[in-house]
Formats: C-alpha cells, sequence, structure tokens
C-alpha cells in the first residue's frame, strides 16, 4: 500500500475527569477527537470534539445541571445525547452566588507539616526583606515623562552598567497616571499606592529615585511622602527627584545628562550587594493564569496549588489574586478562610468589585475571552473552579486590598483582591511586594514582567513544544501520564528555588516585558 492509501495510525482517546460526580469530561488528545471515536468506556463520539472541550457522558435533558469538577458549571438549553460536544452555546450559565449566607471560616485546612531545609541564594534588604534580582528602578510620577526616562535607561545600561556588574538591570517604572486625573477621588487612593508600592519593591534594594515632569497632579511628595521609604546611612536623607521642568534643564541632553549621573550612587550601592544564602520563607510568589483553557484547571493550575502548599509549609508568602475568577468559588475561600475576620475581608472585596463591575454595567460573564472558549472553557464559572486550584489547599490567612502592600511577617496563603487582567493582576502583586512570579497559560502569552522574573507553565505538550523557548516548565505532561501532579509540583517548587537565586528564565533571556498598567477606578478629568 503507497503513502497515498495507508491508513492513519489509530490513536488512544484520552478523556480527562475532574470528579466522580461529573457527566461531562474534556477531549485531551492532540487536535480533538472525530465523530465515531469509540471512547474507554465503550460511549462513541457523537460529534467531532476539539481538544480541551467537553463530552457530555450521559444523557442530558434539557436544563438539566451540567457538572464539571462536582460543580454546575451551567444548564443545558436542549437535550444534549451522550457522545455530544458541549459547547458553550448548549450552556445557560449559572447565576452568580450571592455573597450573604456563606460558610465563613468553617472547613479547617490540612495540617500541612513544615518543610524545612530549602534555601535560595538572594539579596537581604535593610527593611528585612528580601529581593531575587537587584534593579535599579526609576519611578516616575506621570506619563508626560515616559518618553525621556526611556533614553535615559537606554544610556545607563549603555555607558553606566557595564561599570557595577553585580547589578542586573534598570528599569523605569512607565505608567500612564499621574495628571489629568481627579487626584482627590476616594478612589485615586489605588493607583498611588500601587506605584508608591511598586517603588518599593524588594527587587530594587531600597533604592529609590524618581522623575518628575513638575506640574503634574501627582507630585513626588504625594507619591513617596517623607518617612514612607527608609533611607540608608550611605546616602542623603530626602527623596531623590529629577524635576524635567525645573530651571538647571537647558535642552534634552541636559535632562538625559542629570538622570543618567543621578543613577550613578544608585548603582554603586546596588553593585555592593550580594546574594547570600536565605530560607525559602523569604519568598513572596504571585500566582496568576492567562490565556487560560480547559486543561489549565487540570494540570497546571493543580500543579501550581501543589507547589504553594509547599511554600506554605517552608513558610513562604503566597498570593493568589484576580476577583473575577473566584467570585463564582466565594463559598470555597470564604470556608477555606483562617478566621471568620479574613472570611469577611474576602467578601468585603468581592462585593466592592461587584459594585465597581456594576458601574460599567457588565457583570463576571465578560471576563472569559475567545480563546478561552476556544480552548474549551464555557463560561466564567467553569474557569473560576479551574483558577482557584492554583491556591492550593492551605488555610487563606489574610486579604489585601487592591495596590496595598503585604506587611512584615505576612505570611503564608494570602488573598491579593486584583482585576483578572493579566497586566494589571501583575502591576498589583509587584506593589504587594511579590518577588517571585508563576503564570500558568494554555493557550499561550508571551507575558513577562522587567520587575520581577516571571516562570511560565503550560497547561498542554502541545504548547510548550511549540512554544519550546517561552514556556519553563510544560505540566502538559500530567495529561500525557508522564508525571503526577505532586511531581510536576515538586519539579516547579524546585526550579521556584533555582530562579530566585539567578536562573534566567525564558521571558529574561528575550527580555519580554509587559507594561505596567495600574488599575484606576477613579474618574479621569
Amino acid at each position: 500500500m503507497n503513502s497515498s492509501t495507508r491508513a492513519a495510525p489509530s490513536v488512544t482517546p484520552v478523556l480527562i475527569s475532574m470528579h466522580e460526580a461529573d457527566n461531562v469530561a474534556i477531549v485531551a488528545n492532540d487536535g480533538g477527537l472525530p465523530a465515531g471515536t469509540v471512547l474507554p468506556s465503550g460511549l462513541v463520539l457523537a460529534d467531532k470534539v476539539p481538544q480541551g472541550h467537553k463530552v457530555a457522558l450521559a444523557d442530558l435533558a434539557e436544563g438539566e445541571t451540567v457538572r464539571r469538577y462536582n460543580v454546575p458549571i451551567g444548564y443545558a438549553r436542549q437535550a444534549i445525547p451522550a457522545g455530544s460536544w458541549v459547547h458553550e452555546r448548549l450552556l445557560q450559565m449559572p447565576a452568580a452566588r450571592a455573597l450573604q449566607g456563606l460558610p465563613m471560616a468553617t472547613r479547617p485546612a490540612p495540617a500541612l507539616a513544615p518543610l524545612d531545609g530549602y534555601s535560595f541564594e538572594g539579596y537581604r534588604n535593610a527593611d528585612g526583606s528580601v529581593g531575587t534580582r537587584n534593579i535599579l528602578a526609576i519611578t516616575t510620577t506621570v506619563q508626560c515623562v515616559a518618553g525621556v526616562v526611556a533614553h535615559a535607561v537606554s544610556r545607563i545600561k549603555a555607558e553606566l552598567l557595564p561599570l557595577f556588574p553585580n547589578v542586573d538591570d534598570v528599569v523605569g517604572l512607565e505608567h500612564s497616571y499621574g495628571c489629568g486625573v481627579a487626584i482627590d477621588a476616594p478612589d485615586a487612593a489605588i493607583p498611588i499606592r500601587t506605584l508608591k508600592n511598586i517603588s518599593l519593591n524588594p527587587n530594587f534594594g531600597g533604592e529609590v529615585m524618581v522623575v518628575s515632569l513638575g506640574c503634574e497632579k501627582l507630585q513626588p511628595e504625594r507619591l513617596l511622602p517623607p518617612g514612607s521609604f527608609p533611607i540608608s546611612d550611605e546616602r542623603d536623607s530626602g527623596l531623590d527627584v529629577v524635576c524635567l521642568q525645573g530651571a538647571a534643564h537647558i535642552g534634552f541632553m541636559s535632562m538625559l545628562d542629570d538622570i543618567v549621573e543621578r543613577a550613578r550612587p544608585h548603582l554603586a550601592r546596588l553593585n555592593a550587594r550580594r546574594r547570600e544564602t536565605l530560607p525559602a520563607s523569604a519568598l513572596v510568589v504571585g500566582v496568576q493564569c492567562g490565556g487560560s483553557d480547559a486543561f489549565s484547571g487540570a494540570t497546571a493550575n493543580p500543579a501550581v496549588g501543589f507547589a504553594a502548599d509547599l511554600l506554605v509549609r517552608a513558610g513562604a508568602t503566597v498570593m493568589f489574586s484576580e476577583n473575577t475568577e473566584v467570585r463564582d468559588g466565594v463559598d470555597q475561600l470564604t470556608s477555606r478562610a483562617a478566621t471568620p475576620e479574613v472570611a469577611e475581608a474576602i467578601v468585603r472585596e468581592l462585593e466592592w468589585y461587584d459594585r465597581y463591575l456594576d458601574r460599567g454595567r457588565v457583570d463576571r460573564s465578560a471576563n472569559t475571552t475567545p480563546g478561552n472558549k476556544a480552548g474549551g472553557l464555557s463560561n466564567i464559572v467553569e474557569k473560576a473552579m479551574g483558577s482557584i486550584v492554583k491556591s492550593g489547599s492551605a488555610a487563606i490567612g489574610s486579604v489585601l486590598a487592591p495596590g496595598a502592600k503585604l506587611a512584615p511577617g505576612q505570611k503564608g496563603l494570602v488573598f491579593a483582591a486584583t482585576p483578572a487582567s493579566d497586566f494589571i493582576c501583575g502591576t498589583l502583586q509587584l506593589a504587594a511586594g511579590m518577588n517571585l512570579h508563576v503564570f500558568t497559560t494554555g493557550r499561550g502569552t508571551p507575558y513577562g514582567l522587567a520587575a520581577c522574573p516571571v516562570v511560565k507553565v503550560a497547561t498542554r505538550t502541545d504548547l510548550a513544544r511549540r512554544w519550546h523557548d517561552l514556556m519553563d516548565l510544560n505540566a502538559g505532561r500530567i495529561a500525557d501520564g508522564e508525571i503526577s501532579i505532586e511531581e510536576a509540583g515538586w519539579e516547579l517548587f524546585r526550579l521556584l528555588l533555582d530562579v530566585a537565586s539567578g536562573r534566567r528564565t525564558w521571558a529574561e533571556h528575550w527580555k519580554l516585558q509587559n507594561a505596567l498598567v495600574l488599575f484606576n477606578p477613579a474618574p479621569v478629568t
């Protein structure tokens, strides 16, 4: 038989079910499965089902509950025969869970044995925080100065950075805020404290340098008032500010020269720092997902959740976020809260966010993207169930409002209440004090941050193979049957220690850096 008539090799159908009570399962095979495929159970596919999409495991009557994760993710809009493709158009999304009558700190977290003996090589800061990188950050008070700062950063990297080999990088903290805004509106506190706290991120070593235009509403002293950050003995007291409108600046080159020269003593102090062995408890890890698919909750996020438990056991801090992507599992969060007060704080933040969405005349259903749906996620309820898994199983010990900074000694699992947008969530986690970031993706995204190493975890082997020089870990091997969730979690935990010690991620290798995007719910004037 020649190649044109040779039969295609048979493919063993693989389905993933999340709970024994589920009446749907997702197709794990690359490229999906064709109609007529006989499943291991003997069920025959009535439709072609794409990879990651759901198959009805039993006949579903019109109006019947469709369950995945043993949670209602929708109601059948019509009768769905067993073996059919269950996609978003066939499902009516459940109403949002009310924020009243929730279980409050009713489910004790499993006892997690301490995990001792793990360490990494990091930078100890004067305020007790720890950095995984040694970066000079130049804070900007307003978007107007961004172009000048970009030129100055290029010059600093070319002219000065080679003289200070222990400094990893120089970054300009560009953003879209600072003027043309209702600076005194109550919600303006969020972007202002976000920018202030990013300037104090542990990866910047306590060095604070600011470039201001001069006429903006967000003046340097308002952004970083006296006493808001520690001053080391090696530098003059006060805030180091370059004001572009200052009379001393005659022309563009004068501005650049001033910024470059003012950077020199900051670089010298950073260059004197050395990595030292520090306990894993010094890590502050933000976890996030973006470009999610139906595998996110089956492979990558469970592996991250297992690693999160390991980090908590080691005494570290783990932040999970994304208000809209946990909203449909609010009862899971409040029941896992360490105390009723923590549960009340979770409800308070989600209530505020509900009102914020309501002002814009949208609800949580606006979250899911075309890519999420193409990857098999029918709606935000299904997406939320997979998102929450990356928080692991530890008790939720505290809650952070958007833009707030972790308090000294604030350890364990923290719910940092942020929007789900990748770049806004990452920006707010930086403000909280994150020194290491874990980002899972199923559809693929080149996301990265200049201020913090980002470890990218692929949900599918196909993505990890195609994006081999962008993904740091392939959790798709769980679906392939090569490794367990626990093995992937341990692999990620060890990778995080290596990255914290200086190993570069792919995003760092290629210098893939998303812009800071401040969450500003206040009016723009």
